[in-house]
């Protein structure tokens, strides 16, 4: 495979294409192993049978990569940029640094791929001029045309049958605002509307609603966890009201803040809060205990939407 590492100080993100099962382990095992040989730390988050073909292919050298199950570490597609990429980068900021990410697979579902798409295009933000190699398996035999064309133009660069090609579609912020969707509740929700003085009062509504959907014991915890600090955000930075709301859908329980603000940085919730800073972990933690996020913004108001498996 040919070289995808820079010789300067320059973040690169390659999409790998790739076909056969055999292929698969040729190049990310290419890629590991040549990472290891430049001594740069090298980490592997792939869905758990690939990580077990990478496994398998590096033999006694898999004991010097930091092997994570992606559909477990990133099953909410926007905990990968700080739980799983920055965490391992941020820990190694001597030289180079060496990563495989593989957020989607034939297994995602429809309501989870904008996310999917809108994490591989943030990836190009959140790492912008650091020294650190991302590479990004795409099965082009199970997955669709669309998130094909997707990964041309939120990645640079393409390897495909041996060769890396400049790709002329590249434009990550395009597609940022394609699935910046907006996002409408279910016609059975149940629906609290709260201002200051109702923040203790939502809480009680969201985790009474939760229960009744199936929620229970650490989920349910999790589920008042995130509409506190959701709300609390809306009191005091989305125009001090908003509204939630609660309902089920395909074994989740769904849970809708809206609010008249409006998110002015892109990697809000995925951008770990620097030392002192004062907000920024509200959203990052609702991204840590839900199963998926999906955001939208404008200039008439922000709602955010999460997940909960019961």
């Amino acid at each position: 495979m040919t070289n995808t590492v820079a010789t300067h100080e320059a973040f690169e993100h390659p999409a790998l294409f790739y076909r056969t099962e055999q292929e698969y382990v040729d190049r990310t095992v290419s890629f590991v192993q040549e990472g290891l040989d430049l001594g740069e730390p090298v980490a592997v988050a792939v869905p758990g049978p690939n990580l077990e073909l990478i496994r398998t292919g590096l033999g006694p050298d898999a004991q010097a990569v930091h092997l994570l199950d992606m559909t477990v570490a990133g099953r909410n597609p926007g905990r990968i940029i700080p739980g799983v990429l920055r965490a391992f980068a941020d820990a190694h900021q001597r030289g180079r640094v060496r990563i495989i990410g593989e957020p989607i697979w034939a297994g995602r579902s429809a309501v989870e791929y904008p996310a999917c798409a809108q994490h591989e295009a943030l990836i190009n933000a959140a790492f912008e001029g650091r020294p650190v190699t991302i590479l990004c398996p795409y099965d082009e035999a199970g997955l669709a045309e669309e998130v094909l064309a997707d990964a041309r133009i939120t990645h640079p660069t393409v390897v495909a049958r041996d060769t890396e090609q400049v790709s002329d579609a590249y434009d990550w912020r395009s597609v940022l605002t394609r699935y910046n969707e907006a996002l409408v509740p279910a016609p059975d929700a149940a629906v609290f509307s709260f201002g200051p003085d109702e923040l203790y009062a939502v809480r009680v509504f969201a985790v009474k609603e939760a229960e009744r959907l199936g929620l229970a014991g650490q989920r349910l915890g999790d589920a008042e966890l995130a509409v506190a600090e959701l709300t609390t955000n809306s009191v005091v930075h989305g125009a001090g009201q908003g509204t939630l709301a609660v309902w089920a859908a395909a074994g989740q329980v769904v849970c809708e803040v809206r609010d008249a603000g409006r998110l002015s940085d892109p990697l809000a919730g995925r951008r770990p809060p620097v030392r002192g800073q004062i907000g920024g972990r509200g959203l990052m933690l609702v991204h840590y205990v839900a199963d998926l996020v999906r955001m939208h913004t404008s200039d008439e108001g922000t709602t955010v939407r999460f997940y909960l498996g019961r």
